[in-house]
């Protein structure tokens, strides 16, 4: 999650100079969820984005077998070599599928200094086993939702690593209000329960989820903080919204493979 709300003003500068480890695309530091629990499941579609020393910097959804969604700000002007995707496993340094990417696709509206875009895909390599998570359809405030990662589960900046196995927390949808800096249109605000639980250093990326019909369903994916306090969880969290963002994901997802042209003619 990236440190506080893009669309900052000059007064904010040196907090934004304080965060910008969080949307670095080479920062080592990355959050996960304070007041979280270990997983109770495995989660296939659960991807883990860490650098090729196996660091851990981000998280994402499988959405198709060849496709993971993520955060912009994870991986705009990262190096195809530089990153893999361990996909499937609850301990992010074992199991699961590891992936290589062959393709990042940011969405054109993204920009650091502004509100919404925040969501990009990464094409794998080969295709992988595990299964994907379908995209939620609707998004509504006290909507129950599960957010999952690896980022780190002490509030401040920098007070450990990130865990090894993945935590999960029940949160909800809640009003606009509560976030700063949002854009209500494509981003959703995420509670914070018991004022001091939600998204932190290391979670960005990582999914946001429904339950529909006994099957999880994405509803989103974590951009950064609804508040400037550099101390986690103090403020609801803003999600990019997939449902927002489903007609553009789609669209590049379920683009079929170019046929070759046609032979000329012979002369």
């Amino acid at each position: 999650m990236r440190a506080l709300p893009r669309r900052a003003t000059a007064a904010l500068a040196a907090v934004v100079l304080l965060f910008a480890s969080w949307s670095a695309p080479a920062s080592a530091t990355q959050p996960l969820l304070v007041g979280g629990v270990d997983a109770d499941q495995t989660y296939s579609f659960a991807t883990a984005l860490q650098q090729t020393s196996g660091k851990h910097f981000c998280g994402g959804a499988l959405i198709r077998p060849d496709w993971v969604v993520t955060a912009a700000h994870c991986v705009q002007g990262r190096a195809l070599d530089g990153f893999t995707a361990r996909i499937g496993s609850n301990d992010r340094t074992q199991g699961g599928e590891v992936a290589t990417p062959a393709e990042i696709v940011v969405h054109p509206d993204y920009d650091p200094a502004a509100a919404g875009g925040d969501v990009a895909l990464v094409r794998l390599a080969a295709p992988v086993e595990a299964a994907p998570v379908e995209l939620a359809r609707r998004a509504e405030v006290g909507t129950p939702t599960r957010l999952l990662g690896w980022g780190q589960t002490c509030p401040e900046q920098n007070c450990g690593e990130s865990p090894v196995v993945l935590k999960q927390l029940d949160t909800s949808i809640v009003d606009t209000e509560g976030c700063a800096d949002i854009d209500s249109a494509v981003e959703l605000c995420t509670g914070n329960p018991e004022g001091a639980k939600g998204a932190c250093y290391g979670d960005s990326g990582g999914p946001e989820l429904v339950r529909v019909d006994e099957r999880w369903q994405l509803l989103g994916v974590s951009s950064r903080p609804g508040n400037e306090d550099p101390k986690c969880a103090t403020a609801p969290s803003i999600y990019t919204s997939v449902v927002a963002y489903s007609q553009w994901i789609n669209g590049r997802v379920d683009i079929p493979e170019k046929e070759p042209a046609p032979a000329p003619p012979p002369d």
